[in-house]
């Protein structure tokens, strides 16, 4: 039985919590077979959110990317409160991409979690992603070794700036 709950809890991890995404790569009959109860989905995803919460760094983005996938599945303000807390303390000394990867990441979680975010949790996390964006467009183009602006499917200091200046558009139309 432990191994049943072991083996249910990695394809929950790898699928991020959704079920659609383990259907489309097969796994969704195993899963659904465990008979998981919600309460326990609910656990792990706290547990998820924890996890990938202390990963949370300037050096990358992947613990946002992971935060992100799991609040299109389970809608929950603490991941966002997670997110703009760390962005908000540390990633002013990120480099360019850094900032721009948390500020895109936010917005999506936000779209993904809108209907259980405070309105004071959205405005700040919206003042904390538009502060990264504005600080992309005024300051010089930042990379640390190892990123590079194509991982972003970015030429140049003009067209981040101009991902900035979409993002900021985004954040208007989400607080209208």
């Amino acid at each position: 039985m432990e191994d049943q709950e072991s083996r249910a809890k990695q394809l929950f991890f790898t699928y991020h919590g959704s079920h659609s995404r383990m259907y489309r790569e097969g796994d969704l009959d195993e899963y659904k077979g465990y008979n998981i109860p919600r309460e326990v989905e609910v656990a792990w995803c706290e547990e998820f959110v924890m996890m990938h919460a202390k990963e949370l760094s300037i050096r990358n983005w992947d613990a946002v990317i992971h935060l992100e996938a799991l609040s299109r599945s389970y809608q929950d303000s603490t991941i966002l409160e997670k997110v703009v807390a760390f962005a908000a303390r540390n990633t002013m000394s990120a480099d360019s991409l850094v900032k721009l990867m948390y500020a895109e990441g936010i917005i999506r979680i936000i779209q993904a979690c809108r209907n259980v975010v405070s309105r004071d949790l959205l405005f700040e996390a919206c003042k904390v992603t538009v502060r990264l964006f504005e600080s992309i467009m005024s300051g010089p183009l930042v990379l640390d070794p190892g990123h590079e602006l194509s991982q972003a499917s970015i030429k140049d200091k003009k067209s981040l700036n101009s991902r900035a200046l979409k993002g900021i558009e985004e954040i208007r139309g989400l607080l209208n």
